[in-house]
């Protein structure tokens, strides 16, 4: 019987340490991810670019976690109502939409997850284990004014369609005279579609919003987990 009880008491030690190690192992590799996110976001990708004076207008919108860009609907470079004929549709308040945001990120969280409070731990799991499905989301605009949340940034025509190309590019293809499948989600102003990649902590919306400015040649951070690390390459204007 005192083996036994001493038996018991060494799994129970044994588990405990099990348990504290990998509490330590999860503080620390959340440490470095945040740590990480912050110095690889403040390396700079096209370091020598500079913005025009003028150009194409678009902004790079931040919800505090979440980024995307909102670009005019209509430009010699792009009538983005040709890949998304939605956009040629009236908002529920009549007004016809001058601006799209885009946006990429994870299927269940854009189509179900109204607020963060709604998230469910079995999708975060499931992001961080296998990763989830792709998702572009738009939300139209009328005549968006720029703030602190959406900061305006001039491209020239080149490096706007360079943006567009890209953007086009994170689109599965579709066969020839097929619709683009749209989802209606939690927020009916909003038409989301299937996109291509997987959505990870590592590879997150504001990695595709940084990547998008890139492929543009726009200065932007080399790896940006996080909002700000991509806000921080777009100035502030002022008020």
């Amino acid at each position: 019987m005192a083996a036994q009880a001493a038996l018991r008491v060494l799994k129970q030690r044994i588990a405990i340490q099990l348990l504290g190690f990998a509490l330590t192992v999860s503080i620390l590799a959340t440490l470095v991810f945040f740590v990480g996110g912050w110095i690889a976001s403040s390396i700079p990708r096209n370091p020598d670019w500079r913005e025009p004076e003028t150009g194409i207008t678009i902004l790079v919108a931040d919800n505090g976690l979440h980024t995307e860009l909102v670009l005019p609907i209509v430009t010699p470079e792009e009538d983005w109502r040709q890949t998304f004929p939605a956009l040629y549709l009236p908002r529920d308040d009549g007004q016809y939409p001058t601006h799209v945001a885009i946006g990429w990120g994870e299927k269940d969280v854009f189509l179900h997850t109204p607020t963060w409070s709604d998230l469910k731990p079995a999708t975060v799991w499931h992001i961080a284990i296998h990763g989830g499905s792709a998702i572009i989301r738009l939300t139209p605009f009328v005549r968006p004014a720029p703030d602190r949340w959406y900061r305006p940034l001039r491209l020239r025509p080149d490096e706007y369609r360079r943006l567009v190309r890209s953007i086009l590019g994170s689109l599965p293809p579709l066969p020839l005279g097929s619709p683009r499948q749209s989802y209606r989600g939690f927020d009916p102003s909003a038409f989301n579609y299937d996109a291509l990649g997987r959505y990870t902590f590592a590879n997150s919306c504001n990695q595709w919003t940084s990547n998008q400015l890139a492929a543009a040649g726009v200065r932007t951070g080399y790896w940006t987990p996080f909002s700000g690390g991509v806000m921080k390459w777009v100035p502030q204007t002022d008020p």
